[in-house]
C-alpha cells in the first residue's frame, strides 16, 4: 500500500505530505489546559516547538463549547473559548505560520449541543446561532428526527446525522472557513461515530494538508491481560483509513496498547508472527500516527496511561520507527528538562538518520527484557534491560538513556 513515488508535489496535492512521510506532530495541550491562558502560553513556546523540529501542532477545539475542554461544541463559528479569545487564537496561528509550523484543528463533528428544546423535549435544535439546524440534523438514535447513526453513539448528547445533505454542506462550509482562518491540518474526534466516507468527502472539499482520525476502540484482552495478537484491532483502524479513500491517517492505538505492556519487560510483544511491528505501523506505516499518551489516555483523565517510569523507552521506539510520531505536551514541557532534551535529541536522530513514515524495520531481538532493530539503513536501537550492541564497527553510539541506546551508521 505504500509504494508512492517520492516526487515533490505542490502543497495543494492532498497526498504530498503523506508521501514525503517526514512529519512529527506535537499535541499542544492536555485535559487541564483550559484553566490557563492557553493560546498565550503556546504562542510563547512556538520558537522552541519550531526549533525542535515539529511540523504540526494539534490544538484543542478552538470553538465555543458547553464544556470547557471543548468537546461539547455548540456555536461552531464562535472562536472564543476557555483557551482564549479569537484575537489570542489568531495571534497564535500567525506565529505558527511565521515559524512554518502547521496548526491542526480538532474537528468535533460527531455531536453538537442544542440551544433550544425540540422533538421529545430534548435540546436538539440549534436556533439563534449559525448553522441553525432543526431536529432533522440529529440522529434518531439520540432523540432527533434524522436517520439512524452511521457509526457508534456518543451517549448523552445529540449526535449529528451526516447522512443529511444540508448537514454535510454546512460542515464543509465550516471546515473551509477554518482553513481560511489559518488551520492547515485536521484531527477528527470520535471517528467511530460516523461513516468514514463522510470524512473522505470533508477532506476532499476542505483540502487539509494532513489529516488524522481518532478511531479508538478497545484492544483485545483476556481478562486484564493484553493478548499477543492484536490483528483484528489494527484491521479495524486500517478499514477506517481505507474508507476515507486513504486520505486520512489514524492514531495507532494498537501500537500504544502493545508498547505500554512491552516496556514492562515483555518486549516479545513488539514482533508479530510475520516478524513485523505489531501495530498499524507494521501494516500501513504511512497512515499510522504513533503516540504514547494523549489528553484522554494520560493527563488527569488517565483512562489508559503509559507507565510513567518508561516514557523515554516509549519515545525511543516511536521516534526511531516508521509511522508519524506524536509528542505529548505533558512529556515535552511538564516533565523534567532531561526528558525534553532527550526527545529533541531523538528527533534530531530521526532527521539525520533519514527515517520517514515508511522506513524499513528489521527486528533483531524481541524477548522479555530486550528489543533491538535496524531502521532504514542508518539507525539501530536497543530497548530494555538486556545487554546488546551492534557487532559491526561502522555503528557509532548516537545517544542513550535509561534502558535505551541508539546507534548511527557512519557514511
Amino acid at each position: 500500500m505504500d509504494n508512492w513515488n517520492n516526487a515533490v508535489e505542490e502543497s495543494t496535492d492532498l497526498g504530498a505530505v503523506l508521501r514525503k512521510g517526514k512529519e512529527i506532530l506535537f499535541q499542544g495541550f492536555n485535559w487541564e489546559s483550559h484553566k490557563y491562558d492557553w493560546w498565550e502560553n503556546l504562542e510563547k513556546k512556538v520558537p522552541d516547538i519550531a526549533k525542535s523540529g515539529f511540523t504540526s501542532v494539534w490544538l484543542p477545539p478552538a470553538i465555543n463549547s458547553f464544556s470547557p475542554e471543548g468537546y461539547l461544541p455548540q456555536n461552531l463559528y464562535l472562536l472564543s473559548s476557555s483557551y482564549g479569545s479569537e484575537q489570542q487564537l489568531k495571534a497564535l496561528l500567525q506565529k505558527l505560520k511565521k515559524y512554518k509550523v502547521r496548526a491542526m484543528a480538532d474537528i468535533v463533528i460527531n455531536h453538537r449541543i442544542g440551544t433550544t428544546q425540540g422533538h421529545g423535549g430534548l435540546y436538539n435544535r440549534y436556533d439563534g446561532i449559525p448553522l441553525a439546524w432543526d431536529e432533522h440534523a440529529v440522529t434518531s438514535c439520540t432523540g432527533g428526527l434524522g436517520n439512524q447513526s452511521t457509526g457508534d453513539n456518543f451517549h448523552g448528547v445529540p449526535n449529528i446525522d451526516h447522512s443529511q445533505h444540508f448537514v454535510r454542506k454546512d460542515i464543509i462550509g465550516w471546515l473551509q472557513w477554518l482553513r481560511s482562518v489559518g488551520f492547515q491540518d485536521f484531527r477528527f474526534d470520535f471517528a467511530r461515530g460516523y461513516s468514514a466516507k463522510y470524512v473522505k468527502e470533508y477532506i476532499e472539499a476542505a483540502k487539509p494538508i494532513f489529516s488524522v482520525g481518532e478511531y479508538w476502540d478497545s484492544c483485545n484482552y483476556s481478562g486484564s491481560v493484553l493478548e499477543y495478537n492484536q490483528d483484528s484491532h489494527r484491521q479495524r483502524i486500517i478499514n477506517w483509513i481505507d474508507a476515507t479513500g486513504q486520505l486520512s491517517s489514524a492514531f495507532d492505538f494498537t501500537t500504544k496498547g502493545i508498547l505500554q505492556e512491552a516496556v514492562k519487560g515483555q518486549f516479545w510483544r513488539l514482533r508479530d508472527p510475520q516478524g513485523k511491528p505489531p501495530g498499524v505501523m507494521g501494516w500501513w506505516p504511512s497512515r499510522a500516527v504513533t503516540f504514547i499518551d494523549n489528553h484522554d489516555t494520560g493527563s488527569t483523565q488517565a483512562h489508559w496511561p503509559f507507565p510513567s517510569n518508561h516514557i523515554m523507552e516509549g519515545y525511543s521506539y516511536i521516534l526511531t520507527h516508521p509511522g508519524t510520531p506524536t509528542v505529548f505536551y505533558d512529556h515535552f514541557y511538564d516533565g523534567d528538562d532531561s526528558v525534553h532534551e532527550q526527545i529533541v535529541k531523538l528527533m534530531e536522530i530521526r532527521r539525520s538518520g533519514e527515517i520517514h513514515s515508511r522506513s524499513s524495520v528489521r527486528i533483531l531481538e524481541a524477548k522479555d527484557n530486550l528489543y533491538s532493530a535496524v531502521i532504514g539503513d542508518k539507525i539501530c536501537i536497543k530497548i530494555g534491560d538486556g545487554s546488546w550492541s551492534p557487532s559491526d564497527r561502522e555503528w557509532t553510539l548516537a545517544t542513550s538513556g535509561q534502558r535505551y541506546a541508539i546507534w548511527q551508521k557512519q557514511q
